[in-house]
């Protein structure tokens, strides 16, 4: 698909240039900008979070490529900025895989020109509700070799995706090796502090009437999508800053994060 073919909704705002924006990038428009700042008019603290949710992105990362996983499938990858999985992987593992898939036109375009020219980086105009598709498109399936453990990233994503997310997952689940992993980093109001439960709630108000409306799951539906508690790896679920290790020091954010290893099915 040519960049051309990719045209933005700039009728509404979108949560990909939203947060690229709360992350101090430059690939949004006026729209997602006063989006942005309403929503941290209800929640203050919502930049610190999407920089929370790429700190548990990198962690997750730098986790798969210790563990002998270096082929990754990014859905709702989003706008690049620093600190992409790509820039990650490669710190480490120069020969690893990385395919993006997203819906959103611009992140599609920047993403593309960004890795322009790589071998080991293919970005992919998708929709991740369609597992079939992204794993059969020729950018993700001439890329990674599904016969060897995938590292799927589902990260602040599948809270802006209603519907089953473990019927969702389950899509994917099935084509990949025994070994795979799948990252996942999540919204909910499902905590022990009533404040931070009301700040979560604002915060999804916020997206309301956005093309990227938000949808709060609890702590056991997490755990559901993610192949249930036996597959965890430890700590398990956990608020995000505390993956893999707790750090008290830090406020909650009202996201989880945790990685689960995948079976053959």
């Amino acid at each position: 698909m040519a960049y051309d073919d990719l045209v933005p909704d700039l009728e509404r705002a979108n949560a990909a240039r939203m947060y690229d924006y709360l992350l101090g990038g430059a690939h949004n428009f006026a729209v997602d900008r006063e989006a942005a700042d309403r929503a941290l008019t209800r929640r203050a603290d919502l930049a610190e979070v999407a920089r929370a949710n790429r700190r548990f992105l990198a962690r997750a990362v730098r986790w798969c490529l210790d563990h002998d996983v270096d082929q990754f499938l990014d859905l709702g990858s989003g706008v690049p900025t620093v600190g992409n999985v790509h820039e990650i992987a490669h710190g480490y593992a120069p020969g690893a895989r990385i395919a993006y898939v997203d819906i959103e036109p611009v992140a599609v375009a920047a993403g593309r020109s960004l890795v322009s020219g790589s071998d080991l980086v293919t970005v992919t105009h998708g929709d991740l509700r369609q597992p079939d598709s992204v794993l059969g498109a020729p950018t993700v399936a001439g890329l990674l070799d599904l016969t060897r453990p995938v590292a799927v990233l589902a990260v602040a994503v599948l809270h802006f995706v209603p519907g089953d997310r473990t019927a969702l997952l389950d899509g994917y689940r099935r084509a990949l090796a025994p070994g795979s992993v799948l990252a996942l980093s999540h919204g909910s109001d499902d905590v022990d502090d009533p404040e931070l439960a009301a700040r979560v709630r604002a915060g999804v108000e916020a997206y309301r009437g956005t093309a990227s409306e938000a949808h709060l799951r609890t702590r056991a539906e997490i755990v559901d999508a993610l192949g249930g508690e036996d597959r965890l790896v430890p700590p398990g679920l956990v608020e995000l800053e505390d993956w893999p290790v707790p750090q008290s020091a830090r406020p909650g954010t009202g996201m989880f994060g945790a990685l689960s290893r995948l079976g053959a099915g």
